[in-house]
């Protein structure tokens, strides 16, 4: 089984209320090969909501009580966002997920790349607090660019 964020299944749960609809995503939740996960609502977010940036590290820092996550307004959300992350993890463990693909710049999902904390719109490089959770844990998560790219690779 395929884990994917929901957004890219074309599900509105992006901080702004969009989605970020990939069409193959979106066919293996339709063929019953991939179930969708959002971290952040799973975490007791809504849509929407403030965007947030990992402050001080990345999503292994967030683990590991060094970094924390903030919205644009200052306050600390770090709390739900690991309250998603061990959420999806829980998600992809109990479905023995070989894959995860995750949006890529999230604080949550970001798999490569994140925001530098700082809202300027400088990306970092860096894991989200979901995707370090799942690799930490051995699980396999890739961007939704990797997964397009390689697609014949992962099914």
């Amino acid at each position: 089984m395929i884990v994917v964020s929901s957004c890219l299944a074309g599900l509105k749960v992006r901080y702004n209320g969009t989605h970020y609809l990939d069409e193959k995503i979106s066919q293996l939740v339709d063929e019953k090969k991939a179930v969708t996960v959002c971290p952040e609502l799973l975490g007791g977010f809504s849509t929407p909501r403030e965007t947030a940036e990992i402050a001080g590290g990345d999503g292994y820092d967030v683990l590991d009580g060094k970094a924390k996550v903030v919205d644009q307004s200052g306050n600390d959300v770090t709390e739900f966002y690991l309250k998603g992350a061990y959420t999806a993890f829980k998600t992809a463990k109990d479905l023995n997920a070989t894959l995860v693909v995750l949006k890529e710049n999230s604080p949550s999902c970001g798999s490569s790349m994140i925001y530098d904390g700082q809202f300027s719109g400088t990306k970092v490089s860096g894991d989200g607090v979901t995707s370090a959770l799942l690799r930490r844990n051995g699980i396999q998560v890739i961007s939704e660019v990797q997964f397009v790219e390689k697609t014949d690779k992962f099914l």
